[in-house]
């Protein structure tokens, strides 16, 4: 089992090093050409950051691991909500000025809502995915039309800054962009090959795989960007961050890996993975809402995400404990 082993911890490594690239030429390229600031966060950076989810879930789908997947969205939607902003939180307690990010709150809990009612019948069927992907379009071009109607929202403020903080010119930008995407589906397929053999050499589901090691591999990207944010005091960006991610992980990831093979679903996914997803979406939306009269996420309550997390994943570990 050494060298899957191997495999996994290099693909990571990979994975996260060539999604920074992609994300940084991508985002480059995108103000070269002259593309909103805005539309830049939501848009470019949003896909980038997810990347790694993406390509993982669909080599995932392609090669008939769809506990591999399903983990891996469901698990990196969790890991950002509960271990990323819980972190980030206990850093610096995390604002949420964002007019823009508000709207989306509401509509990242109707996705999850309706994700849950998709896999009732433990099956994610062609149309299933489609029916996930068709709503993810809406909602981008729904986004999009309303941040071009708010041009001035901090969360624009907080993109413009950090691109200001790393500029590079069209050529190294589109070298970057092309090298990160090359490395990205190479180290992609390294991880997908070591997590399957590992499970296999187990005797674990690749579930679990998915929904632990590979998930928080893949959300390294969002922690580093969500912790590098919050000490720039670009508090929108931080949260903006988790929420673009897991509207992508939600639809996209799951929609393009569905749409790519159909995906059956162990009833664990529905009463364990989605109930806990969607429990922590709903404490993100209550808190970064203000449902609670104050719209944001306070070192407190960042340690109770933190917490909640570390439950979960030690849950995760004690039944991979006993299958062993």
């Amino acid at each position: 089992m050494l060298w899957p082993v191997v495999a996994v911890v290099v693909g990571l490594i990979i994975l996260v090093w060539s999604a920074d690239r992609f994300v940084d030429g991508a985002a480059a390229t995108a103000r070269h050409l002259g593309m909103p600031t805005l539309l830049i966060g939501m848009v470019i950076i949003g896909f980038g950051t997810s990347a790694p989810e993406m390509v993982v879930s669909a080599l995932a789908a392609m090669q008939g691991n769809p506990g591999l997947a399903l983990g891996n969205g469901f698990g990196s939607n969790i890991t950002n909500i509960a271990l990323i902003l819980g972190l980030t939180a206990i850093l610096a307690p995390i604002a949420v000025q964002s007019r823009i990010l508000k709207a989306e709150l509401p509509v990242l809990m109707a996705a999850t809502l309706l994700v849950g009612a998709l896999l009732y019948d433990l099956e994610i069927s062609r149309l299933d995915a489609w029916i996930m992907l068709i709503t993810f379009f809406a909602i981008m071009v729904w986004s999009i039309w309303r941040g071009m109607r708010q041009p001035k929202d901090t969360l624009a403020d907080d993109i413009a800054h950090e691109l200001d903080d790393d500029q590079m010119p069209m050529g190294r930008a589109i070298l970057w962009l092309l090298i990160g995407l090359a490395l990205l589906i190479a180290s992609s397929r390294l991880l997908v090959w070591g997590a399957v053999d590992i499970a296999s050499a187990l005797g674990v589901s690749d579930l679990i795989i998915g929904l632990t090691i590979v998930a928080i591999g893949t959300s390294l990207p969002e922690l580093a960007s969500s912790i590098i944010a919050v000490r720039k005091n670009e508090h929108d960006l931080a949260i903006g961050n988790v929420i673009g991610s897991n509207l992508f992980n939600t639809l996209a990831v799951v929609g393009i890996a569905g749409a790519i093979h159909p995906l059956s679903v162990a009833a664990e996914v529905l009463s364990r993975d989605w109930m806990v997803m969607t429990g922590l979406t709903l404490s993100l939306f209550v808190l970064g809402y203000g449902v609670l009269g104050r719209g944001r996420i306070n070192r407190v309550e960042g340690g109770l995400l933190l917490a909640a997390y570390v439950s979960y994943a030690g849950y995760l570990f004690y039944t991979l404990a006993q299958a062993i």
